[in-house]
């Protein structure tokens, strides 16, 4: 497993706890001590020593990467770092013969831009190699994608309107902070919203489209259309939908902040000119280059602290309307995530407890030959049953109705 954050500490919980799956283990990161801080909390809960191996690497660097992967000989690499790393991990595994999961697609690092094609343009070299790549296993994507393979697998002969809907009804009681890594969080909300309607793209300005969303045990909160990932592959995959668009819920105080870091520029992805006053000498300066959404970064709160005293909780699901035997039917399946319960269990929230678990389970079905085929496959793309079964299993119950009254 490469990455040592939130939702890379959940999955290593999650991966312990199922050593009769995985019975060799290593994480991997720029800091190895970071890496070693998660193996110590592991046997610390467990009551005794998990014998995870832990190992140094820059996930930039494919030539580091594949020295680490000739050495371990890992299976299967779980890539939890960043997004701008995709395409560097893909290449080494190509290059020593491993399998690859990661939760979420390439963008480049200097363009506030994702979508799939940079690596569906893998999938011969993994086919001819004989690994399997799975793309996008977190939760969104990841987990709504898997509902919606379902969905169509039992409930439905065609999938016509899909609305992914994502709520954080936590507080985690600071002035601002982001859920998981502030810098790919914010790019990501700051870009143009973008969904799917009639076989074709519509843009919208950024979190232009808005409106409240009842959400179960939660009630009604105040929902923002955004691009994501999952909607790229789930209508290529289902060819029937007319319209598909994505949801997620953000506070009018985390809002007005995010409004207030766009107008100072300090969301911008450019580098910048910095004169920096020396240590040892403060009359004297030097120019360095900075990125102002880098730095953000670096005096925001980290999303692995927020978990002590974070309380309410997640819910994120699919609402979906299609045809079954000729007839009009709706179904709504989401799961809801306490952030507490979550943080009992790993010491993390609930945003990178619903990311770290679906990883986890992605790898389980990798290791039980469920979900193992030559080439690059998004999650729907696998039977998703014995994925669901292990929800139930792992922590994060489903829930459906049928039927019911859907909000679309």
């Amino acid at each position: 497993m490469i990455g040592a954050g939130g939702v890379a500490t959940v999955a290593a919980f999650k991966i312990a706890q199922n050593a009769d799956i995985f019975t060799e283990f290593m994480i991997a990161s720029r800091r190895k001590e970071k890496c070693d801080q998660i193996v110590k909390a592991i046997d610390k809960a467990q009551g005794h020593p998990s014998h995870i191996q832990t190992a140094q690497v820059d996930a930039d660097d494919v030539e580091q990467l594949k020295k680490l992967f000739n050495d371990y000989k890992p299976e299967l690499v779980v890539n939890l770092a960043l997004p701008y790393q995709d395409l560097t991990i893909m290449d080494a595994c190509l290059a020593c013969g491993c399998s690859y999961l990661d939760t979420a697609n390439y963008e480049p690092k200097d363009e506030a831009h994702f979508e799939y094609s940079w690596q569906w343009a893998y999938k011969e070299r993994f086919e001819q190699a004989g690994l399997t790549a799975i793309l996008g296993c977190g939760f969104d994507p990841g987990v709504t994608s898997i509902f919606t393979a379902y969905a169509a697998k039992h409930h439905f002969d065609e999938i016509q309107y899909l609305d992914i809907v994502d709520c954080n009804a936590g507080n985690h009681h600071k002035a601002f902070a982001t859920n998981f890594n502030p810098e790919i969080n914010i790019r990501e909300i700051t870009q143009k919203g973008l969904f799917w309607e009639d076989g074709k793209w519509v843009e919208t300005e950024p979190l232009e489209i808005h409106r409240p969303l009842n959400y179960p045990e939660i009630g009604p909160k105040e929902s923002s259309l955004l691009h994501h990932e999952e909607i790229e592959s789930l209508v290529k995959n289902y060819p029937t939908i007319k319209r598909a668009r994505f949801w997620m819920t953000f506070g009018q105080q985390y809002l007005t902040y995010l409004d207030c870091i766009q107008n100072l520029g300090m969301s911008r992805i450019d580098e910048i000119v910095y004169e920096a006053p020396l240590a040892d000498n403060p009359d004297q300066k030097v120019k360095v280059k900075i990125v102002p959404l880098q730095f953000l970064k670096a005096v925001l709160p980290n999303p692995q602290d927020l978990g002590h005293d974070y309380d309410g909780q997640t819910s994120i699901g699919c609402r979906i309307k299609g045809l079954k035997d000729g007839k009009e039917h709706t179904y709504y399946i989401y799961n809801n995530c306490k952030h507490q319960d979550a943080y009992q269990e790993t010491g993390m929230q609930g945003v990178s407890y619903t990311t770290g678990v679906p990883a986890m389970i992605g790898a389980m079905m990798f290791f039980k030959g469920l979900w193992r085929k030559p080439g690059v496959w998004n999650v729907e793309e696998f039977d998703p049953d014995p994925f669901m079964e292990q929800l139930n299993k792992q922590g994060l119950p489903w829930h459906e109705q049928i039927d019911g009254d859907i909000e679309f």
